[in-house]
């Protein structure tokens, strides 16, 4: 295991929000337009704390998607600013909690505070543990050379180079292939 549970799921639930941007999706589709966009995933990235389901909430949960797409721009040293912007933004206070099937672990926000804030500050924290664990050459952004998804690489020796948003190893390895029969050296 790379990281502690917890902070392996703030990646997950990160990285997927960053993938409903435009920018990040190999079809240039914006995935989080509308309140069942927001359903979709919040079923599958549940949050405690208070979840008011309407437009102020979505729009500030689409706006908090390109902050925390900055964080796979650059290297390590590159997100230190934008995860200390990001928790001093928050009010950051973290502190053991435990809760429905989760067992100890940190929230660094108010359960009152709004969700798209909550999201940016657990983001922020998980992404210290990356940063302390000098794990940041595991955030990428796929290889593929017609997609822009961003992942975390949890494979056991950090080799992963495509997302698993559009089948793009497959795609690649077929273009690979098919140049290769092409050129005569397969």
């Amino acid at each position: 295991m790379v990281f502690i549970r917890d902070t392996e799921l703030s990646l997950r639930a990160a990285t997927a929000l960053v993938n409903t941007l435009p920018e990040t999706d190999p079809e240039g589709v914006d995935r989080l337009t509308s309140q069942d966009d927001l359903a979709a995933y919040l079923t599958e990235f549940p949050y405690t704390g208070a979840i008011r389901r309407d437009d102020v909430e979505l729009s500030q949960l689409r706006a908090a998607r390109s902050r925390l797409h900055e964080l796979w721009a650059g290297d390590r040293a590159d997100a230190v600013p934008i995860v200390n912007a990001l928790l001093r933004d928050g009010r950051a206070l973290p502190q053991l909690v435990i809760h429905d099937d989760y067992d100890w672990h940190v929230h660094a926000t108010d359960e009152s505070d709004p969700l798209a804030l909550r999201i940016m500050v657990e983001v922020a924290m998980a992404f210290v543990e990356v940063i302390r664990l000098d794990q940041f050459d595991r955030v990428r952004i796929c290889g593929a050379d017609d997609c822009g998804a961003v992942y975390i690489d949890y494979s056991k020796n950090g080799s992963k180079r495509y997302c698993d948003t559009g089948n793009c190893g497959n795609r690649m390895n077929v273009n690979a292939y098919r140049r290769r029969k092409a050129e005569g050296t397969e």
